[in-house]
């Protein structure tokens, strides 16, 4: 069970997330996914946009593996080397997540990533 609660009373606005999200039952903690495919190459080289995307079929892929969907994500964290990428990150993350229950999310920016290509990361919280 989950219950989103995009903007309470006296918050400001958000653009693809929750304030808070309230859940129960077992939780999944997903490790940082970087833009690597099956094979450990690098998706997308210099591009934002498909190296996020990447990055979200891999959260999908361990979602699976431990019997949830993207759709039971609670929460996010983003790291970014360049704060330019939020568009892209946006934008694909738009595709993944369903606007109407939307996790919590936090978004940093980096000075780098374990691999200088990697532009994001993300790590997150499921419950089913």
């Amino acid at each position: 069970m989950q219950q989103h609660y995009v903007r309470p009373d006296g918050l400001p606005p958000v653009n693809g997330y929750s304030h808070a999200v309230a859940f129960s039952g077992r939780m999944i903690a997903i490790s940082g996914q970087v833009p690597l495919d099956a094979e450990g190459n690098l998706v997308g080289g210099d591009d934002a946009q498909i190296q996020t995307r990447q990055v979200f079929d891999n959260l999908a892929a361990a979602l699976a593996a431990a019997g949830a969907g993207m759709r039971h994500v609670v929460k996010l964290t983003v790291y970014l080397t360049n704060l330019a990428d939020l568009a892209a990150f946006r934008t694909a993350r738009d595709d993944y997540l369903s606007p109407d229950t939307p996790p919590a999310c936090s978004l940093v920016q980096v000075s780098g990533l374990v691999n200088p290509s990697f532009r994001i990361e993300i790590d997150a919280l499921a419950a089913i």
